[in-house]
């Protein structure tokens, strides 16, 4: 049973092009409803009791925000308002907050539909996490039921589930940015900001990094052309 989780919350969010006074990215509204909030609603129905967010730009902003929150969630601030620490850096020093088993963790600017309403994603990426065959699991997405990228995807994924970085193949999925991942896969990773993607890569040279490719549609809120794309789907819903 998943029960932690961590939001990647401490990013500038530069690609935005946020004025001064604007609120840091996790507090962009979609359809009347900040992203953070979002996230934090979708972790807390999947049965997620305890929410790790990181901070660093505009922390104050967001702990005051997230101060209004009444749910069921016990929520943890990691602190990074000294240092940014990357995506790795940062789930590494929140370690000891998330505890010692698998735990989930999701980028803030990124939200998706699901195709079956009763058939949350989060849910079925938890069930089918196997901590003896799997260092990480991945949601993917296909590239054409998409939003907010303009990429070739990310991985390929073979029949087992297990992902490989995309070459030059076609067909490869996006990343979602939401993931589990095991305590163990950061042991002798460096102290200080490192990317995740040395921890997926690593994950891969063991056969250990797997996939769930999200039945729905997902939108990445990283740019304001994003941000108008997931207001126009959701809207049509």
């Amino acid at each position: 049973m998943i029960k932690s989780a961590m939001i990647l919350a401490a990013g500038k969010g530069t690609r935005m092009q946020a004025q001064a006074a604007d609120p840091p990215k996790p507090l962009t509204e979609i359809a009347g409803q900040s992203l953070l909030m979002r996230m934090v609603m979708r972790l807390e129905q999947s049965g997620i009791e305890k929410i790790i967010m990181n901070l660093h730009h505009k922390a104050d902003v967001i702990e005051r925000a997230m101060a209004a929150y009444a749910g069921s969630c016990e929520i943890v601030f990691s602190d990074e308002r000294a240092a940014l620490l990357e995506t790795g850096g940062g789930v590494k020093k929140a370690l000891p907050l998330l505890g010692d088993a698998p735990f989930l963790v999701a980028n803030c600017d990124v939200l998706w539909h699901e195709a079956d309403h009763a058939n949350h994603a989060l849910t079925q990426i938890k069930q089918n996490f196997d901590a003896a065959k799997m260092d990480a699991l991945l949601l993917l997405s296909d590239r054409v039921r998409a939003s907010g990228y303009d990429g070739q995807g990310d991985y390929m994924i073979d029949d087992d589930s297990r992902l490989t970085r995309r070459q030059d193949e076609t067909g490869a999925r996006i990343f979602a940015g939401v993931q589990i991942l095991t305590p163990a896969l950061f042991d002798g990773t460096p102290d200080g900001a490192f990317s995740l993607n040395a921890i997926y890569d690593a994950a891969q040279a063991q056969n250990r990094l797997f996939g769930h490719v999200l039945d729905g549609y997902w939108m990445h809120v990283g740019t304001p052309a994003g941000r108008a794309a997931a207001e126009a789907y959701l809207a049509a819903q």
